[in-house]
C-alpha cells in the first residue's frame, strides 16, 4: 500500500483524476489483500476439515479398539471361569472314580479271599475222599 501520497493540486483543489487514480488503486489492493487472506482462510479451513475428519477417524478406531479390548477381557474371563470350572468337575469326577475303583479293587480282593478259602475246604474235602477211598480201596484190595 501506499504511504503517504502528494497530490497535484488545480484549480478548486487537488486533480480529481490524480486521487481517484489512488483510490482506485487502494481500492484494488485492500482487494487483492482481501481475496489473499480469503485464499489463506480457506485454505487453513480444507486444511482444518481434514484435522477434524482424520481425527474423528482416529477417535472411531480408538473406540472400536477398546470395545474390542473389553470384549477380549470378558471373553478371556469368562473362558478361564469356564476352565476352572471344568477343572474343578474333573478333579471332583476322578476322585468318585478312584474311590469307585478302590471299592472294587477291595471287593475283588474280599471275593478272592473267599474262593481261596473255599479252595482250602475244597482240598480238605478231596483229600479226606480221597484217603476214603484210598482206605477202601485198601480194604478191597485186602479182601
Amino acid at each position: 500500500m501506499a504511504g503517504e501520497k502528494k497530490f497535484s493540486t488545480s484549480l478548486f483543489g487537488f486533480k480529481k483524476q490524480h486521487v481517484n487514480d489512488y483510490l482506485e488503486r487502494l481500492n484494488k489492493e485492500y482487494e487483492d489483500k482481501i481475496k489473499t487472506k480469503e485464499k489463506e482462510i480457506s485454505e487453513v479451513r480444507a486444511m482444518y476439515r481434514d484435522i477434524k475428519s482424520k481425527y474423528d477417524d482416529i477417535s472411531r478406531s480408538l473406540e472400536q479398539i477398546q470395545e474390542d479390548r473389553e470384549r477380549i477381557a470378558t471373553a478371556l474371563i469368562t473362558a478361564q471361569e469356564k476352565a476352572e470350572t471344568i477343572i474343578s468337575e474333573a478333579k471332583l469326577q476322578a476322585l468318585s472314580e478312584k474311590k469307585n475303583l478302590e471299592k472294587q479293587v477291595e471287593e475283588e480282593k474280599e471275593k478272592l479271599v473267599d474262593i481261596k478259602e473255599e479252595l482250602k475246604i475244597l482240598k480238605v474235602e478231596v483229600v479226606d475222599k480221597l484217603k476214603k477211598y484210598e482206605g477202601e480201596l485198601s480194604g478191597f484190595i485186602s479182601e
